[in-house]
Parts: structure tokens; sequence; C-alpha cells
């Protein structure tokens, strides 16, 4: 392969969702995405495919669902899903290709050594447990260093919460007022929690601009392809970890000069993270394995089609605890199956937060079997329409897509509940033998 081979750079953070100047907060201190939005091309109807860091992030970067490749749950420790032996992650493709494959901050995809990094396509991983500051200068000094072509996987842990409930050792930012999301209440804690999110993004959005400036001073910038999205909604109550669109829902922004992938132009269409495989896999020109579930974008970036997707999926298995969840949601509709009745929907780092006890009465309620929402009538899904006579054409037409999306990759949850790695370790524990499987 040829030097004149174009480089990608993929940015990725935690729980985001989509609360960034470019999407509409305009009190969120995010000068330098805001910025690649107005040069690139912004996502309007991004959607992860999980509520949840590990599982979001297996679909990202395999372009099959979660289920499929056997990320079920979170990565780490104690929990330990994993991907299937033999799962093709993005830097594979591009290594075998010819590309020099670099990964720097945080993966959460396999344990965080460098062995299982490698696994994964990267032929270096830096900077795994840092914070944006020392992320982002590793990352420069791999585009600077770089002789091309290059793949740069930066993995940014803001505005992930800490152990401590808190948003980390950035100082709150509020130079610009606080943004209160619709799905919360104004009340002082709200604002003070936002106020420390701001302060989370601010360092964030600093060391993609360290970044930018890095792929910017190349002489090949121009075929620079930037990508930049996150894995999910923020760590609040009715965000990350719930199938709200706050949980879901995802900042996706892309530049590629060479392309044409420029001008600040908006893409309205549902869009999935199952689709930036394929769509990266086209884009370098590469071949597209028969075994993706998502579909190229390329025909909504060059203007050939108005939309590649009628739904998007999303499912939660395990989070903390066995909280089995699937959804389909179109442009208007949203189902959400519910398989067990027991769930909170809040992940223990947003229980720790002072919002959650505001919220508690609309969080803390038992599930029923199916949730429809109209999301026209009703954006923040208040109002569940399952029963509703006058709906039930549309619950009956989305119920058997959603179960047909199921059988059509593989849905363990399908023959039973489906245990986590935690049993077989418990199992090994008592001295079963072989401590049964997963």
């Amino acid at each position: 392969m040829s030097n004149a081979a174009p480089n990608l750079v993929m940015i990725d953070c935690h729980d985001l969702g989509r609360h960034l100047g470019c999407y509409g907060r305009s009190a969120v201190p995010s000068d330098a995405i805001d910025a690649l939005a107005a040069d690139g091309v912004r996502f309007d109807g991004a959607y992860a495919t999980a509520p949840q860091c590990s599982p979001s992030r297996a679909s990202l970067y395999t372009g099959r669902h979660a289920h499929d490749v056997g990320m079920l749950g979170l990565a780490h420790a104690p929990f330990d899903w994993a991907l299937h032996p033999g799962t093709r992650y993005l830097a594979s493709y591009l290594q075998a290709a010819g590309w020099a494959t670099h990964h720097v901050g945080v993966q959460h995809v396999a344990h965080d050594t460098p062995e299982n990094v490698r696994a994964l396509g990267f032929d270096t991983h830096d900077a795994s447990h840092a914070l944006a500051p020392d992320v982002a200068a590793h990352a420069a000094a791999r585009i600077e260093d770089a002789d091309g072509p290059f793949f740069v996987n930066v993995g940014f842990f803001e505005p992930h919460r800490h152990d401590d409930g808190r948003f980390g050792v950035h100082p709150p930012y509020d130079a610009r007022g606080v943004d209160v999301p619709p799905y919360l209440p104004d009340v002082p804690d709200v604002r003070a929690e936002m106020a420390a999110v701001q302060g989370a993004i601010h360092a964030l959005d600093r060391g993609v601009a360290r970044i930018l400036e890095a792929v910017d001073a190349r002489p090949d910038a121009r075929d620079t392809w930037v990508v930049f999205t996150t894995d999910h909604g923020l760590a609040l109550p009715r965000a990350k970890a719930s199938m709200y669109d706050p949980g879901v829902g995802v900042a996706l922004v892309m530049r590629w000069p060479a392309r044409g992938l420029v001008g600040g132009r908006s893409v309205d269409a549902l869009t999935s993270h199952v689709d930036l495989v394929p769509t990266l896999l086209e884009g370098l020109g590469l071949p597209l394995p028969a075994e993706l579930h998502g579909r190229s974008l390329w025909p909504l970036l060059r203007g050939d089609a108005e939309a590649v997707h009628d739904a998007v999926y999303a499912e939660k298995t395990f989070h903390t605890a066995y909280e089995p969840q699937r959804m389909v949601r179109t442009e208007r509709y949203k189902l959400v199956a519910n398989l067990e009745v027991d769930i909170l929907n809040v992940p223990a780092d947003v229980l720790r937060s002072p919002v959650t006890p505001h919220v508690v009465d609309t969080i803390a309620e038992e599930r029923p079997p199916l949730e429809l929402y109209d999301l026209t009538a009703d954006p923040d899904e208040r109002t569940n329409l399952a029963d509703d006579p006058a709906h039930a054409d549309v619950r009956r037409r989305l119920a058997a897509d959603l179960l047909a999306w199921m059988r059509a990759t593989d849905d363990p949850i399908l023959d039973g509940p489906v245990p986590s790695p935690y049993r077989a370790a418990a199992l090994r524990a008592l001295g079963a033998e072989g401590g049964g499987t997963a």
C-alpha cells in the first residue's frame, strides 16, 4: 500500500450523548467539537446499539450487534464479558490492509492489557488510564510522528463519573450558564451537577482540540478522516443505561476534506453505531465482510439516499445486574421490550448522583412487558401507549419487527435467561467440574 492511502483518526468518549453545543446545548464548552461539526458533517439521528459502555463499543468497532459477538455486559472485572473468539475488530481490518494501528486511552472492550489490545488489531497502546490532557498528548504525538497510512483510535474517559460519584478532577464550568436537560428538574442540585458535567466536557473538548491541531499540521491533513462519537448518554437518570433517547442518542461528527465531508452539513436520517465499520471500510476502499449487521452510510454522505434504515435497534442484558431489554426505534415510534420486571435502569455511578433522589419516583417503578412511545407527541417518553387500543397496529408492527431482528441476529435471550460469566466463576469456586459456561 502506498502512503497515498487516507489516514483515519477516530475519537470516542464515555457517557456524552449529544450534550454538545453543536447539538443545541449553548452553555456547553465544546468549541473544538462544535468547530469540527461546522467544518464537516453532523449526524442528528445517530443511535448507540446499547445504553452502556462495553456492548455499545463492541458494536461500534465490530459492525455487529453486541449479543451476537458475546458482549452482553461490561468487559471489566468482576463482570468479565468478552468478545467471542475470532470476532473481527475495526483495527484488525486496517492492520491487515497495511495501516499502522495505534490505540490511545480507553477501549473498554477487552481487559486492559497490552496483549489484549494487540489482539484487537493494534500495533501500540498508550495512556490507558490517563485523563484528557495526557490522552490528547499521546494521541497528538502518534499523529505527528506517523508516516501514514495510519489509524489512531483515541478513547477519552471524560465525562464518565469516577468511583466516588463525582465527575473527576476537572473544575465545574458555568461561564456560559448551565444547560439542564429537559428530562431533569431545574433545581440547585441538578444545576450543580450539570456544571460539573460541563467541566468534564470542557476537558474532553480541549483534548479533542489538541488532536485536531496535530491533524491539521500534517501535509496530508485533507486526506485524514476524523470521526468523533461517544458510547451512549450522560451518566444521569433517564439517560445512561436506559432505553430513552437520552440513553441511546449519540453525537456523531466526521470530517474528510478530500472526500467532500465538509461544509457543516447535517444528516437527519436514522443511523446506528453498527453502521460505522461498514462506512469506514467502504470509505477506505476495503471490502465489506458479509457478516456485518450495519449498513454503509455513504449513500447518505454522497446524497444518493435520504435513509438507510427504517428503524434502529438497541439492547441491554447486563449492566451491574441482569436487566434485559430490547428496543426498536423508528422516526416516530419506539417500542421497548422489558424481559424482566425489576429493571431500575440506573447504574451504580448514577445512583450516587445528587440528581437521582429528585427523579426516583419516575425510575424506581415496575416495568411492564412492553413500552410504546410516540416520539412526536411525547418526545420525553412519559406516556406508555402499549395498551392504548388506538396504537394497537403500531404496537403489533413494531413488536414483529423487533422479534424478527432478535431472530436474525441470534439473540440468545430468545432461548431463556442469559447467565453471566460470574455464574461460571461462582460454580468453579464451589468446585463444580468446569464451572459451567456463561
